[in-house]
């Protein structure tokens, strides 16, 4: 047999009897719970907002929930501090450190007057994101089916596709009529839906409730036998005085019902990944369950922040909510004066706009984002992204400042004036 030669690199070069034929390429067979998944429309956007940016040009994103603001200083120092210590850097709780979890439900009791069992009743998370994703594990199965509020997050339907649990989604514009279609496709589906996914202020829409609303949920769900999550990844976020509420303030929610809350949005920590999850001790028993095999928890000085964060931080949580309701007037009364329809939302950091007539008539939801992005340097989410029920609509985030939302109108409107739909319907077909 011949001896394999090397190179001046001493890179081995095998002998011609050792190259074997390789024959047809390898292909990769993923599993099929990735095939249940959706298209992601949002990846076009994506991709073309870092490729402008990569060229220079100024992109104004308002199309993702990411705040720009940061959380207040002495949260940053207390994390730097702990961070300083080297016995914080081992493996932390998959559930949480107690001190965090009682600072949560001492939260609860201040806030909403609901008294939790911070041992039993719970799971701080990696985000809310994550939390949901694997409670959806814990909880569903192939045959299970779930009801989503349409238009949908996209972890709504994600979470339990990856789950191989159905989807049914319901409209959750008229509150009446999303409580009235749920008896209905409870009456008429069998096996019944297991769980149901609210989520108020609702993403994108920014639609809200009362508490009413809950105390009606709450009774329909006992009657039919199915099981609650409620995605309150909003709470820290009202205006005009109205506080969104806890379904856990319901009597009776606690025997079958959950709540999702973060951190990211009214203390400005998105990136640290800090979520709950609050209520019935046996669903959150289960999420516990699965974490325990997935993760060790959040970074311990993440934790403490934390615990400082929940503890000293509502005035600066009230303070943001004010920057986002001053940020959320700028940006109705600039899209209303270019002929735009849009609510004024009472919550969140969402502003759901109905985009003109003439161009839904030629393009659709996905094609005007684009065509934003592409002519005016605006980014936004269209709402087709969020399903069928979203089309016509754009969401846009609160995120950027009153001159550069100013400044993103000024620049979608001269954009509209400047193409026509006629004149950009025939540049999209050639």
């Amino acid at each position: 047999m011949t001896e394999p030669e090397t190179t001046k690199r001493g890179d081995i070069i095998p002998p011609p009897e050792m190259v074997y034929d390789q024959g047809p390429q390898f292909k990769i067979d993923v599993a099929d719970r990735l095939l249940r998944l959706p298209p992601y429309l949002f990846g076009r956007i994506n991709a073309l907002k870092m490729e402008k940016r990569r060229s220079g040009d100024d992109v104004i994103d308002l199309g993702m929930g990411n705040p720009s603001d940061p959380p207040q200083d002495w949260v940053i120092e207390k994390l730097a501090q702990t961070a300083e210590d080297l016995k914080s850097h081992g493996y932390s709780h998959s559930i949480g450190i107690p001190h965090l979890r009682r600072e949560v439900a001492h939260k609860y009791s201040w806030k909403y007057g609901v008294q939790l069992d911070s041992e039993a009743e719970v799971v701080a998370c990696l985000g809310s994101k994550e939390g949901f994703s694997h409670l959806c594990l814990a909880l569903l199965g192939p045959g299970d089916t779930a009801i989503v509020p349409a238009p949908s997050f996209p972890i709504h339907v994600h979470a339990l596709a990856l789950a191989s649990a159905n989807v049914i989604s319901l409209d959750v514009s008229d509150e009446k009529k999303f409580l009235r279609n749920i008896v209905y496709t409870c009456e008429q589906l069998y096996p019944k839906p297991k769980l149901l996914v609210v989520n108020f202020p609702h993403n994108p829409s920014s639609a809200t409730v009362d508490s009413e609303f809950f105390v009606e949920l709450i009774a329909i769900a006992k009657r039919f036998g199915f099981l609650i999550v409620h995605d309150f990844a909003y709470a820290d976020i009202g205006f005009d005085g109205y506080q969104p509420p806890s379904i856990l303030s319901v009597p009776g929610a606690k025997e079958i019902a959950v709540e999702f809350t973060t951190m990211s949005k009214g203390y400005n920590m998105a990136g640290w990944r800090v979520g709950f999850c609050a209520g019935n001790s046996e669903i959150c028993r289960s999420l516990a369950t699965i974490k325990g095999y997935y993760d060790y928890g959040m970074f311990l000085p993440v934790q403490v922040a934390a615990i400082m964060a929940l503890r000293h931080g509502e005035d600066g949580v009230k303070e943001q909510s004010m920057i986002y309701q001053h940020r959320r007037d700028i940006l109705c009364s600039a899209l209303r004066r270019i002929g735009w329809e849009v609510e004024t939302p009472r919550a969140g950091m969402f502003v759901w706009a109905k985009y003109p007539e003439s161009w839904q008539q030629r393009m659709k939801s996905i094609d005007f984002a684009m065509f934003l992005l592409r002519e005016a340097n605006v980014a936004v989410s269209p709402g087709g992204a969020f399903g069928p029920v979203g089309e016509g609509y754009l969401r846009l985030a609160l995120v950027e400042n009153e001159h550069r939302l100013r400044q993103a109108v000024r620049q979608i409107s001269r954009c509209l004036q400047q193409r026509e739909p006629e004149e950009q319907e025939t540049s999209l077909s050639e």
